[in-house]
């Protein structure tokens, strides 16, 4: 069981909505205008929870820092467009967050307009009492955006618990000293998220309420 918390710091994509067939969709649209036409989505769907830099410099080894800036520049043009209608929360996640004690904050790779406005069509904003995604600073496995939240509620690491999908999440939780909860129904491979030995793993985000 898990303990109650008096924070709780959520990861977006793969945790709270299962967003795959909008990101990778408008990641497809990007690379339709490429040569690698030929990304499979179980490719793709690998990387939500990281950094866009990483998958254009994987799949476009040798190409400049202005390629890669152009193609993130048309996935953040076309992502929009799509207006998340292949996109839903994850069963639970309304009444879990309604449920739930302490106050939330999101920890995200979306910026962070873009990530209220995801909240916002979901019905999920009101659940948060601080809204962070990653503005002008490093990404996850970085522990900036963490600690921009915590300091925005105010919190210590101690009185925290990050709940997320991708081995960025637990890096970023581990490094910025708070305790992590690995979400295994998202879109991380678990194998990888059990390597960093996180101190509680959830099939359900229902878990993380007390049991009845």
């Amino acid at each position: 069981m898990i303990p109650p918390y008096s924070y709780y710091l959520f990861d977006v994509d793969g945790t709270l909505l299962e967003s795959a067939a909008d990101i990778c969709g408008a990641i497809q649209e990007v690379l339709a205008t490429t040569t690698r036409k030929d990304v499979p989505f179980e490719f793709l769907r690998r990387y939500i929870g990281r950094h866009l830099l990483d998958l254009f410099q994987d799949l476009f080894p040798d190409e400049p820092p202005e390629t890669y800036d152009t193609l993130i520049r048309k996935y953040r043009e076309i992502y929009p467009t799509r207006e998340h209608r292949q996109t839903k929360p994850y069963p639970g996640v309304a009444e879990t967050l309604a449920a739930l004690g302490g106050r939330k904050a999101t920890v995200t790779t979306k910026g962070t307009p873009t990530t209220r406005a995801v909240l916002e069509k979901f019905g999920l904003i009101t659940y948060f009492d601080h809204v962070q995604g990653t503005d002008g600073f490093p990404h996850k496995p970085a522990p900036d955006v963490v600690l921009a939240s915590m300091q925005a509620l105010g919190a210590k690491p101690e009185e925290c618990l990050l709940v997320g999908d991708a081995p960025p999440d637990m890096e970023a939780g581990r490094r910025a000293g708070v305790k992590i909860c690995a979400a295994l129904y998202g879109y991380g491979d678990a194998d990888e998220l059990r390597r960093w030995k996180p101190d509680y793993t959830i099939s359900d985000i229902r878990e993380l309420l007390p049991a009845r």
